[in-house]
């Protein structure tokens, strides 16, 4: 579970820092699904792979929602890059102590943490047939209660605070339908709520529906369903879903046998054909980086190019998969280091 430090909301530049705090929890969980999601090899875990992707692609959604709102109160979005293993931005995990996420092939271990980061506020107790359930966790302040404190906030905001048409990303190149501009409250209410349900689904008094507004199921049960190996479906139980008793047809030895965080990795000692395949994936994640840090400057065009660069750091990713190591049991996928030239540009 996230578990971000609730600070109190009394300026609009408070809620600038909190907004800038939810882009780089955005955009710092995508390194570990992509990781999770580029490992599995080609013809296994269709089911998997297609919840790993929605997931994936819906947090680059949200990013862009939060840079827009940030945009129209005035802010200027940072698209920051973090170090794995390391903490998202902000206090997360129980008492403070930061929950240090990892580059992890697709595995158990890679679902469970996507679990912690995406678990609602009230966890709902959904029976998982022939399997074994989830330990509690304690309760702290999630990701959900941080954007809804922002929403109180922005809430009592006077219409001045909002400059419409500040900086926005469109919908015009990608994503359409889902990016829209923030130029009031209302906007940006919407744009909250979505990121919530998407994320933890919605909860009405004690009863937690793990649908997101979409009537799709959300990041936290989809991650459950490959974690169980069990489809989420309805149930007379008193909670009304269960994981299973249906197969979701996961296969752990789908997986590359990847290492674990890349970027911690000595790779000088390591074939050419390896550092070759991690300089481009570097290569390709800067490019990203300077794309998209444009894009959500206002720069028109940028977020398609933004586009193109995610699917060429796909294939870089993909290839890297390929490559053996000096080990040849193993292989190494992107590190996501960002590695500017000195002048500026991406290398």
């Amino acid at each position: 579970m996230i578990r971000l430090q609730s600070t109190p909301l009394n300026t609009v530049k408070d809620a600038q820092t909190r907004l800038q705090l939810a882009i780089g929890v955005e955009f710092g969980t995508l390194p570990p699904y992509l990781y999770a999601l580029y490992s599995i090899r080609p013809g296994t875990n269709a089911a998997a792979r297609k919840n790993l992707l929605a997931i994936a692609l819906q947090e680059m959604i949200h990013m862009c929602l939060d840079c827009n709102v940030l945009n129209a109160i005035g802010g200027n979005p940072v698209i920051q890059v973090q170090p794995y293993p390391g903490p998202l931005p902000g206090d997360i995990g129980p008492d403070h102590t930061p929950l240090s996420l990892h580059l992890l092939p697709f595995s158990p271990d890679a679902m469970q943490q996507g679990m912690n980061i995406e678990e609602p506020e009230d966890k709902p107790d959904f029976p998982v047939r022939e399997t074994l359930a989830l330990a509690a966790v304690p309760t702290a302040v999630t990701i959900g209660q941080f954007y809804r404190e922002l929403d109180d906030f922005l809430k009592t905001l006077p219409s001045t605070a909002w400059t419409p048409n500040r900086n926005q990303i469109s919908d015009d190149q990608f994503f359409a339908g889902q990016i829209f501009p923030i130029d009031s409250y209302d906007d940006a209410h919407k744009a909250i709520t979505e990121i919530i349900s998407e994320g933890e689904g919605t909860q009405s008094g004690t009863t937690h529906d793990p649908l997101d507004f979409q009537s799709e199921v959300a990041h936290f049960f989809r991650f459950g369903e490959i974690f169980h190996d069990r489809i989420l479906t309805k149930s007379n139980d008193p909670q009304g879903y269960a994981f299973g008793p249906d197969k979701f047809g996961v296969d752990w030895n789908g997986a590359c046998p990847a290492i674990t965080d890349p970027g911690t990795h000595d790779f000088s000692h390591e074939p050419p054909s390896a550092q070759a395949a991690q300089k481009a994936c570097n290569q390709a994640f800067t490019n990203l980086i300077d794309t998209l840090q444009r894009g959500v400057s206002g720069t028109a065009g940028a977020l398609g190019e933004a586009v193109q660069a995610m699917f060429a750091l796909r294939m870089a990713a993909l290839h890297a998969f390929t490559v053996p190591l000096a080990d040849p049991t193993k292989v190494a996928g992107p590190a996501f280091l960002y590695q500017p030239h000195p002048t500026g540009g991406a290398v």
